[in-house]
């Protein structure tokens, strides 16, 4: 996994309207631009996301970091909250001192929740991986 000049990558569960809901929310906020949206397994994910990872990684977010760090969970909420706007990145600040078991916990409550969401058609990727609603 190497540096990517600046750029957070967020992973997300194509199939799934809670991420999608997620890569809007992210891209709605991402005053600097530097978040890039790519489905799980999609070819983005499978060039930059080694094999031997791969294998235990959850269909859920999944956020590569700039400097080549793979969060998952609520470790990957903080990231993303944090290059945001200066109201999420506070947000982000707040659920930091959060423990991350208790905040992984949290997480996994909503993502067990998540199949009652359904997924949203309206999502559409642009050619340099930006998300668009």
């Amino acid at each position: 996994m190497g540096v990517d000049q600046g750029l957070t990558r967020l992973f997300y569960d194509a199939g799934c309207g809670l991420c999608q809901g997620a890569v809007r929310f992210a891209s709605r906020r991402d005053r600097s631009g530097g978040i890039r949206f790519a489905p799980l397994g999609g070819r983005t994910f499978e060039h930059l996301i080694p094999a031997a990872l791969k294998a235990g990684l959850p269909d859920s977010l999944l956020v590569l970091t700039p400097r080549g760090e793979l969060l998952g969970r609520s470790q990957a909420v903080i990231h993303l909250l944090g290059r945001m706007g200066p109201g999420w990145r506070m947000v982000g600040h707040l659920l930091a001192w959060i423990p991350q078991g208790l905040g992984d916990s949290v997480y996994d409550l909503v993502a067990r929740l998540r199949p009652r969401r359904r997924a949203c058609d309206r999502s559409i990727q642009t050619a340099d991986g930006r998300f668009e609603p």
